[in-house]
């Protein structure tokens, strides 16, 4: 039986892949990015803004009232304005914090009621091992990502009786358009990883498959790393 997926920030990257997992699965598939592309087989594409609460609760509704209530959420959409912290300016602080962590918040909130109806529901965050491993010139995106383990986690307590769990996926070094222009420097974070390699977004999209799923009904309130190895013990 198909569900209802929503993704944000699902026009590329990892939210592009996951995307294109869960409609390989047959699933009902709403991508929400601000420029509104989608992969091909997905089901709607709106353009939304994660950073502005109507603009989230109005995508939702639009995507519940087309294909009934939303079965799983990928809080996928993120940004970066790296910089040091003694140099960061107040407008990369807000804007990291407010897409990445406020747009989880608000897409967590807007599908909770129709979850709550129907006492099922997978929610799914987009971290990253960043917090825990300690990135020079993320302090924006690392409060970020911290914060919505915070905020998983709660949500997990809120809700965990009415059948819906809430994990977070912590990505490590993932070869994407994020990735691609760093350089030697992408070669020296590489070498820090056990496995050798940069991650795919296939490897984060497996995974997220996988606790979307039926098979992992138990699992809650967890963070759960796909980074080969590189933050051994977060």
């Amino acid at each position: 039986m198909s569900r209802h997926v929503l993704i944000t920030g699902a026009s590329r990257g990892i939210g592009a892949a996951v995307a294109n997992h869960f409609v390989a699965q047959g699933d009902v598939v709403v991508a929400l990015s601000r420029s509104g592309d989608a992969p091909e087989g997905c089901a709607m594409s709106l353009s939304v803004d994660v950073a502005s609460s109507a603009s989230v609760a109005g995508a939702v509704k639009t995507a519940i009232d087309a294909h009934g209530p939303v079965d799983v959420l990928v809080a996928n959409a993120g940004i970066t304005r790296d910089g040091l912290a003694m140099r960061m300016s107040d407008e990369q602080w807000r804007d990291v914090l407010s897409t990445n962590l406020d747009g989880a918040f608000y897409s967590a909130r807007a599908v909770l009621s129709s979850m709550i109806r129907a006492r099922s529901g997978r929610i799914v965050f987009m971290g990253s091992v960043s917090p825990f491993y300690g990135v020079p010139g993320q302090a924006n995106y690392a409060a970020a990502k911290a914060g919505m383990v915070g905020l998983a986690r709660s949500l997990a307590r809120e809700v965990a009786s009415r059948g819906i769990t809430v994990n977070v996926i912590a990505p490590g070094f993932i070869d994407t358009e994020m990735t691609a222009g760093l350089g030697a420097t992408s070669d020296d974070m590489t070498a820090l990883i056990p496995m050798g390699r940069m991650g795919t977004t296939a490897d984060i999209a497996a995974i997220v498959g996988f606790v979307a799923s039926d098979a992992a009904g138990y699992l809650t309130g967890q963070v759960i790393a796909v980074d080969g190895g590189l933050a051994m013990g977060l």
